[in-house]
């Protein structure tokens, strides 16, 4: 089996880097964006939200399908990171541009930008995720490469939130110090972004390499893949444990900022007097939040090869429920335990996500194993839906429940927004760690049962290649 060098591994963690920039900004800037910048009423972007990344969802498994019958000089999936690169960083300034139109017209523009944005994203992500599964067979490693790609993905959004609000700060007093223009900010601070986003994915592609081909030399029938997924039961749980993760997630990042602004006094704790500008509460909350994801990357590999994948998940997935709950008994000056609990709750979610990439390969080979057909991307892209279909649940429920509290952009809010706020990073993201504990529960591939397809397979494909030969 051929050695994946660390420059491969470093490579490979780019195009997480590259792709966390813009997830990090959707998830947690840009319903504030839309609401508090480009100027529409938050629960019109929480329908927006559901609308178009619902129809995204339902695009990436055929972009799987696509992705596993493509053939090139580059393997199957590589080829996406080089000519999708470019578009990606084109439509994410897009996205962050605010057209001079009225409220219907920006609303329009809003959907057909952001639609587009996602399409892309799944394009360019699907096969980046799939790739995973095709550079080593070995579980361990792939163990590894979901963590430094996790790593990565930290390391991108840390510079994305740190730099952020400084960055649209000091552009937005370019044309007019005493006016400072937020939008033109905003599509700045894309620019930059998405800059460093297409050099990470075009380097991810050079750096890399398929390795694992499937058993047989031409994919079965689309509906045989299809009907292969359906009656894959690990896959059914670890989409719904997947779902529950991100919708955990993305209500609590996109509360977050309204959180600071409109209940915790954000005040600037760190001036960088070479741009005049500073660091705020809301910045420092995220910064802390993606460092401990890093440590519970960190500390995943060690815990998972002790336990078990399962487990890991499920202890994680508790600890955070715990955790969670207690954001609701913070006042707006505990500011030390409000951090204190983004780092305890942040190194549980940190842990579970490289959890759920490798876990996906260990269920491509179980597919394999069971059918004698490799489906990768269909596998991987299913994966991206869970990803996006949680996420859009949570950003739609995010808009939907300031829209119930009654919230209104730019003014002091009253009592009901401000306890809304305290249950939309408590409450109810707790509920759906619990959902995503009650399926993983169920999760029945064990470490004994992977190391007994991995073999297997191994076997099947020595003898496939002595036949051909």
């Amino acid at each position: 089996m051929e050695e994946v060098k660390l420059r491969e591994k470093v490579a490979y963690g780019f195009g997480d880097a590259a792709s966390s920039m813009f997830w990090k900004l959707f998830t947690m800037y840009l319903l504030f964006f839309y609401t508090d910048v480009f100027g529409i009423e938050a629960a019109l972007v929480g329908t927006m939200f559901l609308i178009t990344r619902i129809w995204d969802s339902l695009l990436d498994p055929f972009i799987g399908v696509v992705t596993d019958r493509t053939k090139s000089r580059w393997g199957k999936f590589r080829p996406y990171l080089l000519y999708v690169a470019i578009p990606f960083g084109i439509i994410g300034v897009f996205t962050f541009t605010t057209p001079s139109l009225g409220a219907s017209g920006k609303l329009i523009y809003a959907y057909v930008s952001y639609s587009l944005m996602m399409m892309i994203y799944s394009l360019i992500n699907v096969p980046y995720a799939s790739l995973l599964g095709v550079m080593s067979a070995d579980p361990k490693v792939r163990t590894e490469l979901s963590s430094f790609r996790m790593i990565f993905a930290f390391i991108g959004s840390i510079v994305v939130l740190l730099l952020v609000e400084p960055l649209v700060e000091f552009f937005s007093k370019q044309k007019n110090a005493l006016v400072p223009d937020l939008a033109f900010g905003w599509q700045m601070a894309a620019i930059v972004f998405a800059a460093i986003a297409v050099s990470l994915f075009i380097l991810c592609f050079a750096w890399t390499k398929e390795r694992v081909k499937p058993l047989l030399h031409e994919s079965g029938s689309l509906k045989q893949d299809i009907s292969d997924l359906f009656k894959n039961k690990p896959w059914w749980i670890l989409l719904v444990a997947g779902i529950a993760t991100l919708i955990f997630n993305s209500v609590r990042d996109g509360a977050a900022v309204y959180y600071f602004k409109y209940y915790v006094a954000d005040a600037a704790v760190v001036q960088l007097g070479f741009a005049d500008v500073s660091l705020t509460l809301t910045t420092l909350y995220f910064v802390l939040g993606q460092a401990a994801n890093i440590v519970g990357i960190i500390l995943v590999n060690p815990v998972s090869r002790r336990i078990g994948k399962k487990k890991s998940f499920l202890f994680a997935m508790l600890f955070a429920t715990v955790f969670n709950t207690m954001f609701y008994f913070m006042g707006s000056n505990d500011i030390t335990w409000i951090m204190t609990l983004q780092v305890l709750v942040s190194i549980c979610a940190g842990s579970v996500t490289p959890l759920l990439w490798s876990m996906y390969a260990d269920i491509a080979d179980f597919s394999e194993w069971r059918t004698g057909r490799r489906a990768t991307g269909l596998i991987f892209s299913s994966s991206s839906m869970s990803q996006k279909f949680g996420w859009s649940l949570g950003g739609a429920l995010a808009g939907w429940l300031l829209g119930y509290f009654g919230f209104k952009a730019n003014v002091v809010q009253t009592e009901e927004v401000q306890h809304g706020l305290r249950l939309m990073l408590s409450f109810f993201p707790a509920a759906a760690t619990i959902l995503s504990v009650l399926f993983i529960s169920w999760y029945p591939l064990s470490e004994g049962k992977i190391a007994e397809v991995t073999s297997d397979l191994e076997l099947r494909r020595k003898n496939a290649l002595m036949a051909e030969n």
